[in-house]
């Protein structure tokens, strides 16, 4: 085994206080708005609305209660089916359980890993011949790097089925400046503790149809009715975010671009020091594209690279490095695996090589480093 210099814990992707969280923590505290209502709230939905161009904003407490919101807006009911892709993060199809629908799972394309626009009018046309107009499509765009969005919407258009755009990792990625999260009927951000831009949970909305973004404020607190009583025709949700968790994301909104210029900068290192080696590949952006690189990730060919991804993850390990595979595809997840799935198998390559590096924007030479060593077939020849 390698004996490293320092053998401190590095994590996976650790957020980053850099700025104003602390003052405004404490504005919130001395007026006593630590609840769901404040002036934080209202600011940061602005924020959010004037950074990325969306038409309205509405801020929750996950990015998981913002997909659940969104399909309650587009009608998701019991039995209804909608499209989702395979290769993400079991929060995406969740909610459509939550609400009694069917996830039908779509494969990935290889040059964005998120939803393949042919296989996904392939799942379209046969759920139609089976009598199940899906009701949604929702597209993830993985690890930052947005999907093939106008593909996507092109198909989406031609069924007249309403996207639903995960941007939960891809916040500030683009495409030709126009911003993941503002391309569906709905987009959603998360700000879970691990994301570029956190909260420490959270997550918002946005929308260009404000009769919904007006109807996602009145269900995600209760439902309330406008009675001098507790008075209530529909049920609701608790899914409003408080005034705290909006002061601290005004504070992250203030250096996001700082942050992803420095996972962009960790990418770089990574793919200028490890494509060197042969069957290391990694995720790249198409042109017009821009990604976060909230995660950056690479495949390991086995027969090609002298190792395997499992080998590396095993080393990082022994080192006090955390690694991930990338995510297991929905359709191959235990609670999933009866339900429909259109592919030829590319999300399951993905995860059989996938590896997730640690990424976060406090990371140092000397910590890529120590994590390269492992992803290399010379281990142990760095530090002897």
């Amino acid at each position: 085994m390698a004996t490293f210099p320092s053998n401190k814990r590095i994590y996976l992707s650790t957020p980053e206080f850099s700025g104003k969280e602390l003052e405004y923590i404490e504005k919130a505290f001395r007026a006593k708005q630590v609840a769901t209502h404040g002036a934080f709230i209202q600011e940061f939905e602005g924020r959010i609305r004037e950074k990325f161009g969306a038409e309205d904003v509405v801020a929750l407490n996950s990015g998981t209660s913002a997909i659940h919101m969104a399909l309650v807006l587009l009608g998701v009911k019991e039995g209804d089916e909608v499209i989702c892709q395979t290769l993400t993060f079991v929060a995406s199809a969740n909610p459509i359980v939550y609400l009694g629908g069917k996830p039908v799972f779509v494969d990935s394309e290889r040059e964005t890993w998120n939803i393949s626009p042919q296989f996904l009018e392939e799942a379209i046309l046969d759920r139609i011949r089976k009598g199940k107009v899906p009701k949604a499509i929702i597209v993830v765009n993985l690890f930052g790097m947005p999907a093939k969005t106008r593909e996507i919407l092109e198909v989406a258009g031609r069924y007249g089925i309403p996207v639903l755009e995960d941007a939960a990792e891809s916040i500030g990625s683009n495409i030709g400046g126009k911003y993941c999260g503002t391309f569906g009927d709905i987009g959603v951000f998360s700000f879970n503790g691990n994301k570029v831009m956190t909260t420490g949970g959270g997550g918002v909305m946005m929308t260009t149809n404000l009769n919904w973004s007006r109807k996602a404020r009145h269900l995600s607190t209760q439902a309330k009715d406008n009675f001098p009583y507790y008075h209530h025709s529909e049920i609701g949700y608790n899914y409003k975010m408080n005034n705290i968790t909006a002061g601290i994301g005004l504070a992250q909104l203030e250096t996001l671009e700082e942050k992803i210029r420095k996972r962009r900068r960790n990418f770089d290192y990574y793919k200028a020091t490890l494509t060197k080696n042969q069957g290391i590949s990694f995720l790249e952006e198409p042109v017009g594209s821009f990604s976060n690189r909230w995660l950056t990730t690479i495949l390991i060919d086995s027969e090609l690279a002298s190792l395997t991804r499992d080998l590396v993850m095993e080393r990082m390990e022994e080192n006090n490095i955390e690694s991930r595979p990338v995510w297991k595809p929905m359709h191959l997840q235990p609670i999933f695996q009866q339900n429909p799935y259109y592919g030829e198998g590319v999300a399951a390559d993905l995860f059989s090589k996938g590896l997730c590096l640690p990424s976060g924007g406090a990371l140092q030479r000397e910590d890529l480093d120590r994590v390269i060593e492992c992803v290399t077939p010379f281990y142990g020849e760095m530090y002897g």
